[in-house]
């Protein structure tokens, strides 16, 4: 018998898809989805919680769905990733960095760095531990917080630097909101300094509590370091591609064990789902973030993680 129907490859793929690159958790939702839903969708969970993917149909499904994300991901950003490449082979070659892509491509080897090692490291016990509804649905919570907080600490950043000067405070000469808007200091990824890039990227070690956004605390990052939401969520989808890259093509082989065993259809259905939803969120949220922020994301954390500890209380 099966261990994964196609109707959970399809809702656990798009599931994926959309919520690695959305700020609100693919691994906390991964957990919290199959919880609420319950009855023959509850073994998901248990395997999540306390199998490794060679042995759990459910973690090399999860396996092959990572690689779909990152593909999207490639696809998405192909230009800039053919930039990147080709500059830090020119940097290897000539052992200087010259450029502003030369730069970015170190910045996120250095942001790759802390959580490569982390992951490698920790992910297992990470899992095991934390990969429980009640902790998915804390942590979901505390990733709110920590979107909300972020958001209110730039936009007061923001405020005091644009600030109008005293003779414009008030009256017909005031500054807009518009105009404050339009001072706004706006930081350029590639002026990020290394050890900048490096704090980011252990930011991304959170990700491994199951709840912790990936996306939403790099962003957060980026924020505090003075990027627009446009560019931090831009490193932010940089920074998560090699890193989910690696995390699904080291585990692959696992599905051409025991573990994939009478899955192969559903894998197939699935990562095409999980790939197309992603690329729709990443091409979604790169739009989103010219002009809004984190704000939403943070409300629908803090709703649906107090909403589920209440639930499974």
């Amino acid at each position: 018998m099966s261990d994964l129907s196609y109707l959970q490859a399809v809702t656990i793929g798009a599931l994926q898809g959309v919520t690695e690159l959305f700020p609100v958790s693919s691994l906390g939702h991964s957990v919290l989805v199959p919880a609420w839903i319950g009855g023959s969708w509850q073994h998901l969970v248990t395997e999540n919680a306390s199998k490794d993917s060679g042995s759990s149909p459910y973690l090399a499904f999860i396996v092959a769905l990572h690689v779909a994300t990152a593909l999207a991901l490639l696809t998405y950003f192909r230009k800039d990733w053919v930039a990147i490449i080709k500059a830090l082979f020119t940097t290897l070659r000539t052992r200087t960095v010259t450029t502003s892509t030369e730069r970015l491509a170190w910045l996120l080897v250095v942001g790759t760095i802390p959580v490569g090692l982390t992951g490698l490291a920790l992910e297992h016990t990470f899992r095991t531990l934390f990969a429980k509804p009640e902790v998915a649905a804390a942590f979901l919570t505390v990733n709110g917080v920590i979107l909300y907080v972020g958001e209110r600490l730039r936009r007061g950043a923001v405020a005091r630097a644009a600030a109008p000067e005293p003779a414009l405070s008030a009256g017909p000469g005031a500054a807009t909101k518009g105009d404050i808007q339009a001072r706004a200091p706006k930081r350029r990824l590639d002026t990020l300094s290394y050890r900048e890039a490096g704090v980011i990227g252990l930011f991304q070690t959170l990700a491994l509590f199951a709840g912790i956004s990936r996306s939403g605390i790099t962003m957060v990052g980026g924020l505090l370091r003075g990027l627009d939401h446009e560019d931090a969520a831009k490193f932010s989808f940089l920074l998560a591609t090699p890193v989910i890259f690696a995390a699904g093509v080291l585990k692959l082989p696992t599905l051409a064990g025991s573990a994939g065993d009478h899955i192969h259809g559903q894998v197939a259905v699935g990562f095409l789902t999980a790939g197309v939803c992603a690329y729709a969120a990443v091409r979604f949220l790169s739009r989103w973030f010219t002009t809004r922020t984190l704000t939403p994301f943070a409300i629908y954390s803090l709703v649906a993680g107090i909403g589920s500890m209440i639930w499974f209380a």
